[in-house]
């Protein structure tokens, strides 16, 4: 399955690597540096180190993780009155079977108490999931956390005073390129498996898997199946979770993406506080990415940075200081480069103090402190659409800062906003996704979802609706 042309992610899908050898450190000695020393093997006999010893390490933490969901299937012979009668079956709608899916990826333990750490695309919708392990035990797990925008999920292992093998969190900010790593999973599910190269890029932010473009990019081959597994260092450390290739072929052609450890950290704390969605600070302001016409225009001598294009009033933003059409160039002290690089440096930082921004202001360079707060949350009155309309099946809600921030909307937009879509139903037949804004519905304005469900209760043939949809107004008509 391709996510955008050439990209293979949501693995239970997930390159050759091109031989780097650097020097070992003495195993015993990994755990004490936080960087090794990096040059090019100086004699045969450093060319002839293993990287055996990391993976004696870091191999029994890495797991398989098999999902299993049961969907409706729904046989349309049963609906031709014919086949009815020929086989004897009793008048009425065609009645849905039930078909059972079934997913493979890999999985990374982070806690020795069974916390697993996995892609959120191996585990969607799943109604069982195993694990199984190393010494080839499987067990089963139940779903802790689901985080979509990071395509990251937490496991627990169900089992009792049972401590497992874990892997220590890198720094994957401290990662260069040319660093030599190594990707564990179960590719093509021929069993665990090894591979090595180099970091290829790092911050790679214009890929398009998640809402957090920030990937690590590597050459160590990865395949189908490897998603959800481990991408360590030569400490044996995690540095990232592996979960898309590039690939026209659709399997591995050398370039990898892993999502980094530090945003894999933010996940797992709230896993382990007993949350059950991500808490991450918000800004209250939409950022936009500068063009090459933007930076002309604000005397830049490139396009970075993410610009302010709007602000929520009282949002940490408006309280910093911050105003429309400032530039942020950097969060303490890491450079941003662009807009998604600023989503993922403020996403990664722990709720509760502040961050420093550096900003460009008519062409003066400041400094901001924003706090770091979770966005507001107000009741959704969260209902499902049941009558018949264009938007039956769809689960609506009304949107809240918080709410806004989760479906990556313009946080001073207000009105009701699809979140879920039922499999199978009207509204999916005709389109609809999450996060559309509904604004009006025959010619009625849509305010809160008692509006939405008052409106489609009434009988009509024609259906005239607008919706708001990745900051684009639309005006559609359905009849019947």
């Amino acid at each position: 399955m391709s996510l955008q042309p050439n990209i293979l992610p949501r693995l239970g899908r997930l390159a050759t690597a091109i031989p780097v050898v650097l020097t070992l450190t003495p195993l015993g000695a990994l755990g004490q540096e936080r960087a090794l020393e990096r040059r090019v093997p100086a004699s045969p006999n450093e060319v002839r180190l293993s990287y055996a010893p990391i993976v004696q390490r870091a191999a029994p933490a890495v797991v398989n993780v098999y999902a299993a969901k049961t969907v409706a299937v729904r046989n349309r012979l049963l609906d031709d009155p014919i086949f009815r009668r020929f086989f004897g079956v009793p008048d009425g709608p065609g009645g849905p079977g039930e078909q059972v899916q079934r997913s493979l990826g890999s999985g990374v333990l982070v806690d020795a108490a069974g916390l697993v750490v996995t892609n959120y695309h191996v585990i969607e919708g799943a109604d069982q999931v195993k694990v199984s392990l190393f010494d080839k035990r499987e067990l089963e797990a139940e779903i802790v956390l689901k985080d979509s925008r990071s395509d990251l999920a937490v496991l627990r292992l169900k089992a009792q005073n049972e401590r497992f093998p874990a892997l220590e969190f890198a720094d994957s900010d401290a990662l260069q390129v040319g660093d030599l790593v190594l990707a564990i999973g179960n590719p093509f599910a021929v069993g665990q498996t090894v591979t090595h190269g180099i970091v290829s890029a790092v911050a790679r932010t214009q890929v398009g898997i998640t809402d957090y473009q920030f990937f690590i990019q590597t050459d160590a081959a990865i395949n189908p199946g490897n998603s959800g597994g481990a991408l360590v260092d030569l400490g044996g450390r995690l540095v990232g979770i592996n979960t898309a290739i590039f690939s026209r072929s659709g399997g591995s052609q050398g370039i990898g993406f892993a999502i980094p450890a530090n945003m894999v950290k933010v996940v797992v704390a709230s896993a382990r506080s007993g949350g059950s969605v991500v808490k991450r600070p918000w800004l209250g302001a939409k950022i936009q990415a500068v063009t090459p016409e933007i930076a002309e225009s604000l005397g830049l001598k490139r396009p970075s940075g993410a610009l302010i294009a709007s602000l929520t009033p009282a949002s940490p933003a408006a309280r910093a200081g911050l105003r429309t059409s400032d530039l942020i160039i950097a969060i303490d002290g890491q450079i941003v480069e662009d807009a998604n690089a600023f989503d993922y440096r403020f996403a990664t930082k722990v709720i509760g103090g502040s961050a420093k921004l550096g900003v460009v202001r008519a062409g003066k360079e400041l400094s901001l402190n924003v706090a770091l707060e979770a966005a507001p949350d107000t009741p959704h009155e969260e209902l499902v659409i049941a009558s018949s309309s264009p938007f039956q099946g769809a689960k609506v809600a009304n949107l809240s800062p918080a709410l806004a921030d989760d479906l990556r909307l313009d946080p001073a937009v207000q009105g009701v906003v699809i979140v879920d879509i039922a499999n199978g139903s009207p509204a999916q037949s005709l389109g609809f996704k999450r996060g559309d804004l509904v604004l009006s519905v025959n010619n009625s304005k849509i305010a809160k979802t008692r509006d939405l469900e008052r409106v489609t209760g009434q009988q009509s043939r024609r259906w005239s609706i607008t919706i708001v949809r990745g900051g684009q107004q639309m005006s559609v008509e359905f009849r019947g």
